[in-house]
């Protein structure tokens, strides 16, 4: 099952790679990590998506929890919560064909070109990780994927709840 955990926590050097430390000294897999400064230039959120049981998932959160630099963590698996993933797909378009094509498909799943030639087209979609992959399945059968970008999972509580210091 897939966990995501957010993490506030000092925006200060090394802060990161201890984090990271604890998932590797447990030889626990991240499936996706974004990292970006809050509102408080001083403070940084963490985004980690990874999967476990119960169990692994409490002892980790226990032990980010007491290193010096985090402030906050929480598990937003368990509640409600907004989770989006952003990708950047460049597609070989050669025919008049492969072009119309993707750009049905695009509309379909709400995506956006932000680029394109004579022969390549870069497909901009944000959304759950499932619809991302939807796309990829689709438009495989049409033109051939030169290249994938994703940022990982970013997520934030609904409603009022916040992760603040």
């Amino acid at each position: 099952m897939q966990t995501i955990l957010s993490i506030l926590l000092e925006n200060e050097p090394g802060s990161l790679s201890r984090i990271i430390g604890l998932f590797s000294q447990r030889a626990f897999n991240i499936e996706s990590l974004t990292v970006a400064a809050t509102e408080d230039k001083s403070l940084s959120r963490i985004t980690i998506a990874t999967n476990g049981d119960h169990e692994k998932i409490e002892q980790i959160i226990k032990q980010v929890n007491k290193l010096v630099d985090v402030l906050r963590i929480s598990e937003l698996s368990g509640k409600a919560h907004i989770e989006r993933e952003l990708m950047f797909v460049k597609l070989n378009a050669q025919t008049s064909d492969a072009r119309e094509e993707i750009v049905r498909t695009t509309d379909i799943f709400r995506g956006q070109i932000v680029d394109c030639t004579n022969q390549l087209y870069t497909v901009q979609l944000s959304g759950k990780k499932e619809k991302l992959n939807a796309f990829i399945r689709s438009v495989k059968r049409q033109s051939d994927i030169i290249e994938i970008v994703r940022s990982g999972c970013v997520a934030i509580a609904r409603g009022a709840t916040a992760l603040k210091p």
